[in-house]
């Protein structure tokens, strides 16, 4: 098993940028959460999210990533479970989501980005401040976060079979355990 020492070392190794740094340690800090609410490992299911975009910076295109991720892990030994993982939350690759931690990892992605865009137009660009209702209104507001996919969100609560509300209040609240690390203090 891969620990989140190494996998944060992969992280920094691809990702210079702060905000997707950001993303990976919202996602991980979501499906953390996600794997203690299943009774699951923990571990595993955070390594996945920490490095679910490690790519990305160097390979942004569709044709790319999360491909060139997959080669990579490959090479370094990372097990096809989380390779599969990673693969399954891009929908483009046709990879389906099968395993409870591929439907998390879909479900925490673009919700954690969203969240994120929410808490930093909130006048204290705070986690203290972002409800589950304030982001289901940004969600009705197309021209805000435009790049984040509302139907991506919503299927991915769906698929991992949790009410939309519920799922948006539960990856605030893992994400406001680490809002110092995320800039949302």
């Amino acid at each position: 098993m891969i620990d989140r020492s190494s996998a944060w070392n992969l992280l920094t190794e691809f990702t210079q940028s702060e905000s997707l740094r950001k993303h990976a340690l919202a996602v991980e800090v979501c499906m953390r959460a996600y794997a203690k609410r299943f009774g699951t490992d923990e571990e595993l299911w955070g390594v996945v999210g920490l490095i679910h975009d490690f790519d990305y910076e160097k390979y942004p295109t569709a044709q790319e990533h999360p491909y060139k991720g997959n080669e990579i892990l490959k090479e370094r030994g990372y097990s096809d479970e989380i390779r599969r993982a990673i693969m399954s939350h891009a929908e483009y690759t046709g990879v389906t989501r099968e395993s409870p931690m591929e439907k998390a990892l879909f479900a925490c992605d673009e919700l954690a980005g969203f969240i994120t865009a929410v808490a930093l137009v909130k006048p204290s660009k705070s986690l203290a401040e972002v409800e589950a209702k304030s982001v289901r209104k940004k969600m009705k507001d197309k021209a805000f976060a435009r790049s984040v996919s509302r139907d991506d969100i919503i299927n991915g609560a769906r698929e991992l079979g949790v009410d939309l509300d519920e799922h948006i209040a539960f990856c605030i609240e893992a994400m406001k355990g680490i809002a110092g690390e995320l800039g949302l203090g």
